[in-house]
């Protein structure tokens, strides 16, 4: 069992500096509005590929899959996705929770049989994730933020691990460039209050060319 976090001054976030309006904000969402158009336009016949994809080994199942995630203060909205699982892939999950591979909060699982094979190969290059470019636009979402959780995982999240959804959630962030999986849920927290406290466009950009560099390869991506 991995150990808790410890409360360290370093580490814990200036909640009161989060929902100030600065020129990073501004800039940020400026930057998310054009890469995310930019992205489901030029992305657009990839979109269509994968759909085609997806319709052929499940004629009968949606191309695009669902689910509530909690932002921003804990507010819950609809993040897209490529459907990767089989349709009735959250009935299932009740059979899977104690074959859950990553400690704390959160259900990972490398070999898990719910996912479809077409969605095998986009989950392992993230294509699956390429949807919440929408969420991005509608403002949901950021391109760089935390992870977006499920209701569920927040139901056991601490006064300490809340602290990340004090900002708007992302894409990609520094969790996913930092090993992703091959990390514990508190870790992945902890890199999440590192971003919070230092973000900034510099840092963003540095995290979506690192995202680039493993879109095509991500060996960890389950």
């Amino acid at each position: 069992m991995q150990p808790q976090p410890q409360y360290r001054e370093d580490a814990v976030l200036n909640v009161r500096d989060v929902d100030q309006v600065t020129f990073y904000s501004v800039a940020k969402r400026t930057m998310d509005i054009i890469g995310a158009a930019a992205g489901l336009i030029l992305l657009s016949p990839l979109f269509v590929l994968v759909a085609i994809l997806i319709k052929m080994e499940d004629p009968k199942g949606s191309v695009f899959f669902y689910q509530t995630r909690i932002g921003k203060n804990e507010k819950p909205f609809r993040m897209y996705k490529f459907r990767s699982m089989v349709t009735n892939a959250e009935e299932k999950l009740k059979e899977l929770l104690d074959k859950n591979e990553i400690s704390g909060a959160m259900f990972k699982m490398k070999d898990d049989p719910r996912i479809t094979k077409v969605g095998k190969f986009i989950r392992k290059t993230s294509i699956d994730e390429l949807p919440q470019l929408y969420n991005v636009l509608r403002g949901d979402m950021s391109l760089v933020g935390p992870r977006p959780p499920l209701t569920r995982e927040v139901a056991e999240y601490t006064e300490y691990d809340k602290q990340r959804l004090a900002v708007t959630p992302g894409c990609t962030g520094l969790w996913q460039v930092s090993g992703r999986n091959e990390l514990s849920f508190h870790e992945m927290v902890e890199l999440d209050l590192i971003y919070i406290n230092n973000r900034s466009i510099a840092n963003d950009l540095k995290i979506i060319f690192k995202t680039f560099k493993l879109f095509l390869g991500a060996k960890d991506a389950f």
